[in-house]
This record gives structure tokens, C-alpha cells and sequence, in this order.
């Protein structure tokens, strides 16, 4: 927990902005994947990732590659990681093409080309953005809650 919240505090100061830089710059480091249990999810033709609990896991995501989409989940000012999270991904037209229930903390997703809206819901509170993804460099969005309520 300590390595956790050594990383996540200066977090804070940096913003938001660069959250999904620092996650990628920590994703260097070497893991114990022995305890990593991440299993690939497919639904309607759409491979995911959800986890990210612990220090290891997390790594072990970050690490993947693949997934145009990557998506991280964090409340209160000290950016605590929350593997609770609802999530609805639509497509421009609205046709929803995946959905994930307890997700997180992190999420990656490798998605067809093209526009997209994600809704993250924790706690009945929505949080929504968009995504242009396409073959390039992966797409990254925070989503981020004020409280634990």
C-alpha cells in the first residue's frame, strides 16, 4: 500500500491531465505476475481487460498491449483507485456495444474504429466522455468521482 500511495499522491499536484502518463511511465518496472490473475473478456466481438486491484495487477494491465481504449477509474482527492464502476460503451449512433458491471479499476479495450461515447456510472453518478479510436496510439480517459459515497 505504501508503493500505492507513493505513486498515487503526486498525482494530485501533477492533475489529472497526466494521470494516464504517470501510469504508463510506472508500467516499466518489472512485476511478479505469478499472483496476476487478468483474464481476457470478449463480448459482441469486443475484447476487454478489467481489474487492476494491487500494485501488480495494475502492472500487468499496463503492460498489455493491444487495446485502443484505456480507461482508469479513481475518487476522492488522493485519486484512489475503484474497481466498482459501471460501464456502458455506445456507439456514435448510440448502439451500445459493450457493457461491464464491477469494472475497474482499469479497463482496456480494443475496439473497431471509430466514435464513441463511454458512461461510467458509480453509485448512481454518471460520468461520461468520447472516444475517437482508431489503429493508432491508444486512447486514454480518467474518469474520476469527488467522494467514496
Amino acid at each position: 500500500m505504501k508503493h500505492v500511495l507513493a505513486f498515487i499522491l503526486p498525482l494530485a499536484a501533477v492533475g489529472l491531465l497526466m494521470f494516464p502518463v504517470m501510469l504508463q511511465a510506472a508500467s516499466l518496472e518489472p512485476i511478479d505476475s505469478s499472483g496476476v490473475q487478468v483474464q481476457r473478456q470478449e463480448q459482441n466481438g469486443i475484447t476487454n481487460l478489467s481489474g487492476g486491484v494491487g500494485e501488480d495487477e495494475a502492472k500487468a494491465i499496463q503492460q498489455t498491449t493491444g487495446y485502443n481504449l484505456h480507461m482508469t477509474f479513481a475518487i476522492g482527492p488522493e485519486n484512489k483507485y475503484v474497481p466498482d464502476v459501471e460501464v456502458a460503451i455506445q456507439k456514435a449512433q448510440g448502439q451500445t456495444v459493450l457493457t461491464l458491471s464491477e469494472a475497474g479499476p482499469l479497463v482496456y479495450v480494443q475496439l473497431p474504429p471509430g466514435k464513441y461515447t463511454v458512461v461510467a456510472t458509480r453509485n448512481g453518478e454518471e460520468r461520461r466522455d468520447t472516444a475517437d479510436v482508431g489503429s493508432g496510439a491508444a486512447r486514454n480517459l480518467v474518469f474520476h468521482w469527488n467522494s467514496a459515497e
